[in-house]
């Protein structure tokens, strides 16, 4: 038993050593605006690869974010166009959607094309976002909107709902989309009653925390491979969306990345850059 009281703690010291020493991967996003440092996640391996692959190969630098959409994302990493290859050698990713890795501000996702050529939701081989989306209100986090939307248009056709659609009306003439919305879910509760129908869509506590807080593009979860994360630098980002676009949401005067990796102890990453694994 003395033995067994000895052996103990050294196991624990060598196994909590371990842990200290254990590295990750440092992915560093070099722009005009500044610096972005992000870690890839360990429950999408094949896209963790992927990307350290053609990060260590240099392959990324001087790709752009090429597509900017305020409020949603930053979208990049074009490589198959900047090196001009063949459009049957644009390799695709199968997806790896995980559960709880969802769209909030800051997370870096797979690009891919839509699900009426791609049902598989594979990704595309190079390009990916960083999401920038908005801070949500509850109410309209937890309601399913195009379903109100077309139950409240039916609604307002109703003759003791004339002065609700000339509200409406006037909102949408002046484009007031948000009071729109805030109008939509004001009738929320009468149209469940008058219809005898449930607006409220599944979401977890986890993306209503995130939503609500630091905001992100809910609509995209379970749709599209979240595989890493900004863990600094997101002024950096915000600063890549105001840019001033044109035709496509291509940025006028175009912001060019460089992307290194670099492996570092969890450790210091952690210490460093405050991410907690």
């Amino acid at each position: 038993m003395k033995r067994l009281r000895f052996v103990l703690p050294v196991i624990i010291a060598v196994a909590l050593f371990s842990c200290k020493s254990e590295k990750d991967y440092l992915v560093k996003i070099q722009t005009r605006h500044g610096d972005m440092y992000a870690i890839l996640f360990d429950e999408t391996p094949q896209h963790k690869q992927n990307f350290v692959s053609l990060a260590q190969a240099g392959r990324f630098d001087s790709t752009e974010f090429h597509r900017i959409i305020p409020n949603f994302m930053i979208q990049g990493g074009d490589v198959f166009g900047k090196e001009k290859l063949p459009q049957e050698e644009w390799y695709t990713i199968p997806a790896e959607i995980q559960k709880g890795k969802i769209h909030s501000k800051g997370m870096i996702a797979a690009a891919r094309q839509g699900n009426n050529v791609n049902p598989e939701r594979r990704s595309s081989g190079t390009q990916f976002y960083v999401v920038q989306g908005k801070v949500y209100n509850r109410d309209e986090l937890v309601t399913d909107m195009k379903v109100l939307s077309d139950y409240f248009y039916k609604y307002i056709q109703l003759e003791s709902n004339t002065h609700i659609k000339e509200a409406y009306s006037k909102l949408y003439q002046e484009q007031q989309f948000d009071s729109l919305n805030k109008l939509m879910l004001y009738e929320k509760e009468n149209m469940e009653s008058f219809f005898n129908i449930n607006l409220e869509k599944s979401m977890t506590p986890q993306q209503i925390e995130a939503y609500t807080t630091i905001g992100g593009t809910p609509h995209l979860d379970d749709e599209y491979t979240v595989f890493g994360k900004v863990i600094q630098g997101l002024d950096v980002m915000e600063k890549i969306a105001a840019e001033q676009t044109a035709e496509k949401d291509k940025p006028v005067n175009p912001v060019h990345m460089i992307v290194t990796i670099e492996q570092l102890p969890k450790a210091k990453i952690t210490k460093e850059y405050g991410h907690t694994y």
